[in-house]
């Protein structure tokens, strides 16, 4: 029978406590635990959304206590009262209380189930606390995604171990734990625990979550008919993912590191005297005069207001990095460690470098405290702000310092393991937003904990190794975070180590003669570097940085240089089209960056592929990543028809073919009914850019959204700049657009319809 019960309600289930507490129609937030203050208690750092259970009812029957809505049940099962143990169970009977429970759509299809709770007790950094964990049924043929950057080469999470935890040292690469994970059957779990988290999805036929510091077990289920109503979830229970900058879209050039003013005046003014486009100059570390003063070295960069200003009248912005590190010998390190606004050991005292990596030395600012948050901003817009710097890159946000065996403001670093990355990019975004209202923020860090994307942050995979095997591994890390719900990901272009890879296996496409980014020895690392700048020219960002002499896209050879220029113009030509996806993204929650499983849910082939991916609705992108290839297989995903972006083949869906991959093509294809704006050339996203065409692929009818603005300001979020849905009806052969288009062109003279050309016979 109906209950005239609040729809939030927390059960007995024989001693364990389940609260269930609804945000939206499609999600719900389960909390368990011995204690009715935790149950009742609110979620943690990460979830900003307040609860809703508006349209929920509850109601008990016989299964047990049913909470539902029009988009989903979820049924906490009833418990029968424990019957004494057997002779066996008093050795391996779990102790405690057992709850179940079940998500269901609203025609009854099981999609979920939780089958038990754990907690295990333990003492971690002098605490005495418990190890928590929940377990969960596996549906047939599910497949997982997510949970932040794991950079060992698979996208598909089933039956894999996952530690979920940022790790610079991962063998792989930096791992970045962002503990929501998306499936295949039209659910996601966010867990709401920031200490270090094991992950087993599929394996052994149950998905095991279980994270080393907690006294309840607290998560959410996001239900969804597609999975970009899955990021829809997520982006309402943690945060919109703002527009960036459009400068951020073109090209940002960077190098570890510029170590003068002129030095990087040079670089800039090699872009121009080139007639090749660029956006932003990043000026990176050591540029202070200590680490920890937030100056600036006038003896190498003297006139820093100036360089901006000049950087500005050649239509560029920069970005300045910003280290959370304070060195004992800075001028604030004995001030903040008297605030206690330092990370600090067991005995109070303030942490001091690595027990590992001894290159590393200072303290680390406790951004868990709002008043350090504060004052860290206010440092910056004083002292480097100031001198006209656009937009600040929060380098080391794992932390580096890593704080497991000491403590935070807010309690042990164990506890808070992967919460650092939201709070310290939480001090830019506040400060910005106060003190810099109408001037759109941008935060470079290379990690994230549920939320960060509301903070204005872009990401990216950290100090990886220059090498071919890692370039192979960026596509798959990339797509595991982007179906995380963090939508702006990108690499370092080449590889941030100094370039020292293996003798190439076969002669190198590109003749290295007159590079200077690397050793003569590693003749094929600008044909590495190409195929690393076609791949990140299509993904959110396109970044060139690493620690090598140079790397201005002239420095990799006379052959490599017009190669790359081509890539460089065609990203240009696609800023209307990305920019519109950045406003999607904002206005959604949904990824532009996507794995194929996104897409074509109705197609089992692609539920495991992680070395192509969908970049908006039309591309279809297959990057190379073996030295010395000229063509690849890609699978082009059934339920539509391709064409080939540079020869306009036309292709059938469901098949595997083998694509030329010369060294100035990346494999890429076009999805049938889809419209493409491109924009003419400009030397940087500050020249308003008119559209050259708007290609039109026939083959069903299609929409997109054509956004554009000032690319500076917060109007957006306001209801500024201006849209047109532009929409091809496939049976009449015509394109209209719902009103002026953002440049006031007249649309008749920009359709190209794209005639599709006979393929040469598939491959299998």
């Amino acid at each position: 029978m109906q209950a005239n019960a609040d729809p939030l309600a927390t059960l007995d289930r024989n001693g364990s406590l389940v609260a269930i507490e609804p945000y939206a129609p499609n999600i719900v937030r389960v909390t368990i635990s011995l204690d009715r203050t935790l149950a009742d208690a609110p979620p943690g750092e990460g979830p900003n959304a307040k609860p809703d259970a508006s349209g929920w009812t509850h109601r008990t029957d016989a299964s047990g206590d049913v909470f539902a809505s029009g988009a989903v049940s979820l049924t906490v099962n009833a418990q029968p009262w424990p019957k004494a143990p057997s002779q066996m169970e008093r050795y391996f009977a779990p102790s405690l209380p057992p709850v179940s429970i079940a998500v269901r759509k609203p025609d009854g299809r099981v999609i979920a189930e939780m089958t038990g709770w754990e907690m295990s007790p333990q003492t971690v950094n002098g605490e005495k606390t418990f190890r928590v964990g929940a377990s969960f049924a596996v549906q047939p043929n599910e497949h997982y995604y997510g949970l932040g950057q794991n950079q060992e080469g698979v996208l598909d999470l089933k039956g894999r171990t996952i530690d979920c935890r940022h790790n610079y040292d991962a063998p792989a690469g930096e791992t970045v734990c962002v503990p929501f994970m998306v499936t295949n059957k039209g659910y996601g779990i966010v867990w709401d625990n920031a200490a270090a988290t094991t992950v087993s999805p599929g394996l052994s036929n149950s998905t095991h979550w279980q994270s080393n510091v907690g006294e309840r077990v607290s998560f959410f289920v996001i239900t969804g008919d597609s999975t970009d109503e899955l990021y829809a979830g997520y982006a309402k229970l943690t945060g919109a993912t703002p527009l960036p900058p459009k400068a951020a879209f073109g090209l940002i050039q960077s190098k570890a590191r510029y170590e003068t003013q002129a030095e990087l005046l040079g670089v800039a003014n090699g872009y121009r005297k080139r007639g090749l486009p660029l956006d932003v100059m990043v000026l990176d570390w050591f540029y202070w005069s200590r680490m920890g003063q937030l100056d600036i070295d006038r003896t190498y960069f003297p006139d820093p207001m100036g360089m901006n200003d000049t950087l500005k009248s050649m239509g560029m912005h920069s970005i300045i990095s910003v280290w959370p590190r304070f060195e004992k010998e800075s001028r604030y390190f004995n001030f903040l460690g008297t605030k206690g606004w330092l990370l600090k050991d067991k005995d109070g005292g303030v942490v001091d470098g690595l027990p590992i990596r001894s290159d590393r030395a200072g303290a680390l600012l406790d951004s868990t405290n709002p008043d350090a948050r504060g004052w860290f901003w206010d440092r910056i817009r004083d002292n480097i702000a100031s001198q006209g710097f656009d937009w600040f890159w929060l380098d080391e946000t794992e932390p580096d310092l890593v704080p497991d065996g000491n403590f935070f403001s807010i309690g042990s670093g164990d506890r808070y393991h992967n919460l650092y990355p939201l709070v310290h990019t939480r001090s830019v975004a506040e400060g910005s937003a106060r003190d810099r209202p109408d001037f759109r923020n941008l935060i470079l860090a290379r990690a994230a904990y549920l939320g960060t994307q509301r903070n204005g942050a872009l990401f990216w995979s950290s100090d990886v190794q220059a090498t071919w095997e890692t370039l192979h591994r960026q596509v798959p890390a990339g797509l595991g975070f982007t179906a995380t719900g963090m939508a702006y990901w990108s690499s370092d272009t080449g590889g941030w180590q100094y370039p020292n890879g293996p003798k190439a296996e076969h002669a190198p496409l590109l003749d290295p003669a007159g590079a200077t980014a690397m050793s003569p020895s590693y003749t094929d690392y600008p044909e590495l570097f190409t195929r690393w700048f076609a791949y990140n020219s299509f993904t959110p960002t396109l970044r060139i940085h690493g620690q090598r002499p140079a790397t201005a896209i002239w420095e990799y050879g006379a052959a490599a240089e017009p190669v790359l220029a081509g890539f460089l113009k065609l990203r240009y030509s696609l800023i209307p089209y990305i920019y519109s996806l950045g406003y999607q993204t904002y206005k959604t929650g949904a990824p532009f960056m996507r794995a194929l499983f996104m897409d074509f849910p109705n197609d089992p082939a692609v539920a495991t592929i992680g070395d192509e991916y969908m970049f908006g609705p039309a591309f279809l992108v297959a990057p190379v990543t073996e030295q010395g290839a000229t063509a690849r297989k890609v699978y082009l995903p059934a339920g539509s028809e391709w064409y080939d972006y540079w020869t306009d083949q036309r292709y059938a869906g469901g098949q595997t073919i083998v694509a030329a991959a010369p060294i100035d093509r990346i494999p890429l294809f076009v999805r049938a009914g889809s419209i493409v704006p491109m924009g003419v050339q400009v030397p940087s996203t500050a020249t308003k850019q008119a559209l050259e065409t708007i290609k039109v692929y026939p083959g069903r009818d299609a929409s997109f959204t054509l956004y554009d603005d000032d690319g500076v300001t917060n109007g957006y979020k306001k209801g500024g700049g201006s849209s047109a849905v532009l929409r091809w009806n496939d049976a009449s052969g015509t394109l209209t657009a719902s009103g002026a288009l953002p440049t006031r062109q007249d649309i008749k003279t920009l359709v190209k319809i794209v005639a599709p050309r006979q393929p040469t016979p598939a491959v299998r």
